[in-house]
């Protein structure tokens, strides 16, 4: 329940300036360098907002919005708009004025949402829930309206992260992969990236180099180079029988029993998306272009044409030692913060790989 400023001491150390104790468990902040402004989520839906002093000595609570229902899962203080963006536990997502306390409006999303992100120049913002999806609203001064949805995960989206230059949305979920989501230039399309064993938990993006932060449960920082022109995963084709050799899939009983072959499992190659069986496709390979760093199945003959040239990573990987559930990345000093599982906080110089 406690909330604490850590100052780097003259010895190298850091220690904690500030010990304050809420009323209820800390569940997200946010934190603006320009007000000083902290803006802190708590379990039972309160956001609390407090002001730190210039020697980060003194913290001042200024207000309280009463948000949501439940667990605030997502907190964003917005300068330009003087808003306060949050989400809930409680399947909403609302937004107040930071000047007069006051509540402007709400959406109710599908799902508990984990991820939240906002455009300042469209005042577009992207809400990801348990779900799986993504969702766009734009938001006036007291109202909102439904732009679209993106349904891409087979698991809840644990985070997101936009990019407004490029205008790419990256989307993290717990079924281990993240989705690149091309809104403004090439407009519908999704690139899939796969670097983790486990759910992605926290996205940052390095807008000076294009490089995207990828942090995961299985303790993994994965650094991508998405400076490259990469390739969009094809859709699975359906069939009732191998698209290579023509040998009936086990629900096939016609074929089955027309040709007296015992039916096999269908498989997919991971390049073509044609539909094959075991003996088709018993070859691996990384794509990393199509975003598999890791060894996928394809089929024989798209086997044989990935070159040397096209296996090379696009991606690095960094193993952070402990289960991560929260990254922070500052660009300016190329560090980055990661909190665990273990309730320890790692600094990390990023300078040698994102750069």
């Amino acid at each position: 329940r406690t909330v604490r400023v850590w100052l780097k001491r003259d010895s190298g150390q850091y220690w904690p300036s500030i010990y304050h104790a809420m009323p209820s468990p800390c569940s997200c902040m946010s934190f603006n360098p320009e007000t000083r402004r902290l803006s802190i989520g708590l379990d039972n839906g309160t956001i609390s907002e407090f002001i730190l002093s210039e020697d980060y000595n003194k913290m001042t609570l200024v207000k309280s919005y009463q948000a949501h229902q439940s667990r605030v899962m997502m907190v964003l203080f917005v300068l330009e708009m003087e808003w306060v963006l949050s989400t809930g536990q409680d399947k909403h997502f609302t937004w107040h004025c930071s000047e007069s306390g006051q509540r402007l409006g709400g959406y109710r999303t599908s799902a508990g949402a984990c991820g939240l992100q906002f455009d300042v120049e469209t005042r577009h913002v992207f809400v990801g829930d348990h779900s799986g999806q993504v969702t766009i609203l734009k938001l006036e001064q007291e109202s909102c309206s439904l732009v679209t949805t993106f349904k891409g995960h087979t698991g809840g989206v644990t985070a997101l992260c936009w990019d407004p230059v490029q205008r790419v949305l990256f989307s993290g979920s717990s079924d281990h992969s993240i989705i690149m989501w091309d809104i403004g230039g090439r407009k519908g399309t999704a690139i899939e990236l796969q670097g983790h064993n486990d759910k992605v938990q926290s996205l940052s993006y390095a807008h000076h180099t294009r490089q995207l932060i990828s942090c995961g449960a299985d303790g993994g920082i994965v650094v991508w180079n998405m400076d490259v022109e990469r390739q969009e995963t094809p859709e699975w084709l359906d069939s009732d029988s191998c698209q290579k050799c023509d040998q009936p899939f086990f629900w096939n009983f016609k074929q089955m029993w027309d040709s007296k072959k015992i039916g096999l499992r269908q498989h997919h190659c991971r390049k073509c998306g044609k539909a094959v069986c075991g003996k088709c496709s018993s070859k691996r390979s990384s794509i990393p272009l199509m975003g598999f760093e890791f060894e996928v199945r394809v089929c024989d003959s798209c086997h044989e044409s990935i070159t040397d040239e096209e296996r090379a990573p696009t991606a690095t990987f960094h193993d952070s030692k402990h289960n991560i559930v929260h990254v922070h990345f500052d660009a300016t000093r190329g560090w980055l913060l990661t909190s665990g599982t273990d309730k320890v906080i790692k600094l990390w110089d990023m300078t040698p790989v994102v750069s």
